[in-house]
């Protein structure tokens, strides 16, 4: 306030153009003054001059001035214009598979955004981890964190033909006690796989028991593969392996509790353009839901609609 009062040689001018009361800068510059331990102007009621001692300042001032107004200027046009880093959490398989492989086409579009990605299946804490956003696949329950859905996920019971030879296909929920499932450590302390009936709407709901407890897919998908046990996967895993049908869905006449895809941030209040870039992004990418269940799978096994 004092540089532009400098500039202006007006209390009244300076105030007119910075949007505030004379009263206001008058205040500023007077405790200015105090801090200082000297006059920055002489006032009388038709002038107003610098001192020696204030124009020793003012052009010091003047430049700070010139550097805030810079300052604000790069933060309106970077709040605004996409750009800047932004740290994103996601699942670890799915972050691998599916977001990974179309950011090359997102940083074409926005040269200017850096991202910062971790990908992990362990619960992010957006907000005391310091993430500006996440790509989560759960049933969410109420939060502080805002959440956009940007398409439902799915998830079957899945063996390889290997093991359906070897040890006969379950027909009902309850037959999984007698086969090896594997199943997430990450999880509650016990995993339950809670199935509906498509038809009947009766619940059944199961405790898996096998070899092995990963605490991602990637450490549980070799075993189910080389046909030594059951699981389940999200659709966005399992449709990748029903075409050339090195796994096939089980227990198709039931389902498990559907999940979604989110987009979540700690607060859509001024949410940075870089942010809203990468939401729309992923929004116009993913909303189809490319790992479809339905277009990976034959007419014969496609399951239906609950």
């Amino acid at each position: 306030m004092f540089a532009k009062v400098a500039e202006e040689r007006s209390f009244a001018a300076a105030a007119k153009a910075m949007g505030v009361s004379v009263a206001t800068v008058s205040r500023a510059v007077t405790r200015l003054e105090e801090r200082l331990g000297g006059r920055l102007f002489n006032r009388t009621s038709r002038r107003l001059a610098l001192t020696d001692y204030g124009q020793t300042l003012a052009e010091r001032a003047a430049k700070i001035y010139a550097d805030a107004e810079q300052a604000e200027d790069f933060a309106r046009e970077t709040s605004s214009r996409p750009r800047g880093l932004v740290k994103l959490a996601a699942p670890l398989s799915f972050g691998t598979r599916w977001v990974a492989p179309i950011l090359p086409e997102f940083f074409r579009q926005y040269p200017d955004i850096a991202i910062e990605l971790h990908l992990t299946d362990a619960h992010t804490d957006l907000i005391g981890d310091g993430f500006d956003a996440a790509l989560r696949i759960a049933v969410m329950e109420d939060s502080s964190l805002v959440a956009r859905l940007i398409a439902p996920v799915s998830r079957f019971v899945v063996a390889a033909p290997a093991y359906i030879a070897r040890y006969g296909r379950p027909q009902h929920p309850n037959d999984l006690a007698k086969h090896r499932c594997l199943s997430y450590a990450n999880r509650a302390r016990s995993d339950v796989w809670r199935f509906t009936h498509r038809k009947s709407g009766k619940e059944c709901l199961i405790t898996p028991s096998g070899p092995l407890r990963g605490t991602s897919v990637e450490a549980l998908l070799p075993t189910v593969l080389e046909g030594l046990a059951i699981t389940e996967l999200p659709e966005f895993i399992a449709t990748q392996y029903f075409p050339a049908k090195a796994l096939e869905p089980i227990l198709t006449d039931w389902f498990l509790p559907e999940g979604g895809l989110y987009f979540v941030t700690p607060t859509a209040r001024s949410r940075p353009a870089k942010i809203s870039a990468l939401a729309d992004f992923f929004i116009a990418k993913l909303t189809k839901a490319p790992w479809s269940a339905d277009a990976a799978m034959d007419p014969k096994s496609r399951r239906r609609k609950s």
